[in-house]
């Protein structure tokens, strides 16, 4: 590999303990990574010890593992969960540590597997995971998630390249929508999330009743939760840490109210899920609930997601992503909800996110769902938005204000 290639990925390593974790002086790292993704994690803990770190701790895992589990475990065991894993991680966050997961799946690792058992499982190990889940997604410590190339994620990229390129044009996307090729990164980042934070402003200030959002075979009126709030970019940990939860970002977000989602909306991008690829999803919402759903391709796995429980019919997210994006303007699938939900604007089944109301953190459950929020084991983005997609703000008064044509900001 080229001097340029190990600059690029120390890089990303820098940007990621920096800027992602946000790591601070004398904090721990705990970092769970792919076995594929060895290269970049090596970095990676490099620069977490640069910082100042006074211990990381590694944890990699092994997808080929887990398909054995589907091809030969009993097919009564998949409701078992290694619960002690759940309460070390819980204990780590009880101590201090940052987080960090470092992706380089196989998008089809679980292709032609059985998916009532696919369902079971990530339904027990969504239950299972949950306290842990609700920790992180609550900010309890700063945390981040990025992604590092691997070689069946970048043959599903880039298929019709021969394996060394796959892997060379996979590295230089995650380096270039990452930031990592700027002259300096760390600085633009700062100015990027200095700009989404502008955003963040405008639209709290603004406090919409709903969002309206029109395009080819989309007319969805999404009302947003009582005391609703906006975020995207850094958030701040409960420890006062900075930190970038996903890299890259290009959204902003927040809770719609469960009960107050109208019409019909129609996916712009391929959703992967659990192995399968689900194209040409459609749902019609009546009272926040999907009343309606049928997917082009992948109707059952729909279908089985739907079923996970009562708030997987349900939304948990909206999210406004301009078509300027770099991921959208790489032209790229990425097959990875990381990269793919930064290239559009989408929504989401299933769990909010308590940064998305006021107080979200100290709200009981019952307060949470009061203010429309929604709960559920699942939390599913999947694209609707393009430069065919137009979004109004709708005031509290009825007003209709244009917040993005064509996919773009109106300023």
């Amino acid at each position: 590999m080229s001097q340029s290639f190990e600059e690029q990925l120390r890089r990303l390593a820098e940007v990621t303990v920096r800027v992602g974790v946000g790591l601070q002086p004398g904090q721990k790292l705990f970092i769970n990574a792919n076995l594929e993704a060895r290269p970049l994690t090596r970095r990676v803990v490099e620069e977490a010890y640069k910082a100042g770190s006074r211990l990381v701790v590694t944890q990699f895992y092994d997808e080929q593992l887990s398909l054995a589990r589907y091809r030969y475990a009993p097919r009564d065991s998949f409701e078992e969960y290694a619960t002690f894993m759940v309460e070390a991680r819980l204990k780590a966050l009880d101590e201090g540590y940052a987080w960090l997961s470092i992706l380089a799946d196989d998008p089809e690792i679980l292709q032609g597997q059985d998916p009532e058992l696919i369902r079971q499982a990530s339904q027990t190990a969504a239950r299972y995971s949950k306290p842990f889940s609700d920790r992180i997604s609550g900010f309890a410590t700063n945390w981040c998630i990025i992604g590092a190339a691997s070689p069946r994620w970048a043959q599903m990229v880039f298929p019709d390249e021969p394996p060394q390129r796959q892997m060379e044009l996979l590295w230089e996307a995650i380096f270039k929508v990452n930031r990592v090729d700027q002259t300096d990164p760390l600085a633009a980042w700062q100015a990027h999330l200095d700009g989404l934070e502008r955003r963040v402003q405008q639209l709290n200030a603004k406090r919409y009743a709903a969002l309206h959002f029109r395009g080819p075979g989309t007319d969805l009126r999404v009302g947003l939760a009582d005391g609703h709030l906006w975020a995207g970019g850094a958030g701040r940990a409960q420890n006062g840490a900075r930190c970038v939860p996903n890299m890259p970002t290009e959204e902003v977000f927040t809770t719609p109210h469960r009960e107050r989602v109208e019409g019909w909306v129609q996916s712009t991008k391929p959703l992967s899920l659990h192995g399968h690829l689900l194209e040409g999803l459609r749902m019609r919402f009546e009272q926040g609930q999907v009343v309606e759903a049928h997917a082009e391709w992948g109707q059952e796995i729909l279908h089985h997601l739907l079923q996970t429980d009562e708030g997987a019919r349900r939304l948990g997210e909206v999210a406004l992503v301009p078509h300027s994006s770099p991921i959208a303007q790489s032209g790229l699938l990425f097959y990875e909800a990381l990269y793919d939900e930064n290239a559009a604007s989408h929504l989401a089944l299933g769990a909010s996110y308590d940064e998305c109301l006021q107080d979200g953190h100290r709200l009981t459950p019952k307060q949470k769902l009061a203010a429309g929020a929604n709960d559920s084991l699942i939390h599913i983005d999947w694209m609707i938005g393009s430069e065919q997609v137009d979004v109004d703000g709708i005031t509290p008064s009825g007003g209709v204000e244009p917040l993005m044509r064509r996919g773009e900001w109106v300023d």
